[in-house]
């Protein structure tokens, strides 16, 4: 059994420990809160976008335009957005994405363009060799639409000069406050909804789009994409202090039990150490006396 001044120095040091995970899920869960109110926010406006996207293709099927897919063509030049964490102690949060951006990087037959959020993902594939085509530091630890702004206007630069034919976003997606998934998004090019037949009969909303369709487009995709990438980057950072929240709450649980197991040892130990107290001073005493009752 270990001695009581070890007992005593691990219960110290899993105390301390134990101190900072509680601190750290506090801090994770306060920062979590503030920033899912901060998407719920401004969520609707980007889901309008969408539907906007989704009705223009459903009145206009045939228009063409730089950014929506055209399936006779082959795209090969993947522009791949992958957000990260800068921080670890976050469970398989990191992992996840890494791996699913590797498969990416794995496919003989793509031309990747890397564009990274998170400096655990910046140190990955700087390990692995692969060059980065942009790093957007400090954007993890502070999603703000101004940086989504910055995100987007890079990449789409980029595609309409045609260096990168797809563009792809790889984030973690916060399901409930138990389960987070991460996901693969493609941005660009667009993919038109499956035709449907409408009947005769049925009423068709008119649709109007002014100067002309072509300007909405431009106008309209731009800011889908600048709010997309501003709602995976908040969702994201959710996910990040989530999957830490859990992480600390399970080192605090864990250190809990070290503690009480510790405790009981300790215990153990102390009595033992008394009762060998008490039988040496039983042992002297009892020597005194017969020496003693010899004289």
């Amino acid at each position: 059994m270990a001695g009581l001044r070890e007992i005593k120095s691990r219960i110290k040091s899993i105390e301390d420990t134990r101190t900072i995970t509680s601190a750290m899920y506090m801090i994770s869960s306060t920062k979590m809160k503030k920033a899912k109110q901060t998407l719920e926010a401004t969520e609707p406006y980007f889901y309008t976008l969408q539907s906007t996207i989704d009705r223009i293709l459903r009145h206009i099927p045939d228009m063409e335009h730089i950014y929506f897919e055209k399936p006779e063509i082959k795209r090969t030049k993947i522009g791949l957005l992958v957000i990260t964490d800068d921080k670890g102690l976050a469970g398989s949060y990191n992992h996840n994405i890494l791996k699913m951006a590797q498969r990416f990087l794995d496919d003989a037959e793509n031309q990747v363009d890397l564009f990274v959020v998170g400096e655990l993902g910046r140190q990955y594939f700087v390990s692995k060799g692969v060059h980065i085509e942009e790093n957007f530091q400090y954007t993890v630890q502070n999603p703000t639409f101004n940086r989504a702004r910055w995100i987007s206007e890079t990449i789409l630069d980029k595609y309409r000069t045609g260096e990168i034919s797809e563009v792809h976003v790889i984030y973690t997606r916060m399901e409930s406050s138990m389960q987070s998934v991460a996901e693969d998004k493609m941005l660009l090019p667009i993919r038109r909804p499956l035709e449907e037949t409408v009947p005769a009969d049925v009423y068709q909303e008119d649709f109007l789009l002014l100067p002309s369709a072509k300007e909405a487009i431009d106008t309209i995709i731009p800011n889908y994409i600048t709010g997309f990438i501003y709602g995976a980057l908040v969702q994201a950072y959710c996910t990040a202090h989530n999957a830490r929240m859990m992480a600390m709450e399970s080192a605090t649980n864990n250190a809990d039990d070290l503690l009480r197991d510790l405790k009981i040892m300790y215990n153990r130990a102390r009595q033992a150490e008394i009762t060998q107290e008490i039988t040496e001073v039983c042992s002297g005493a009892k020597a005194q006396q017969m020496s003693r009752n010899g004289k």
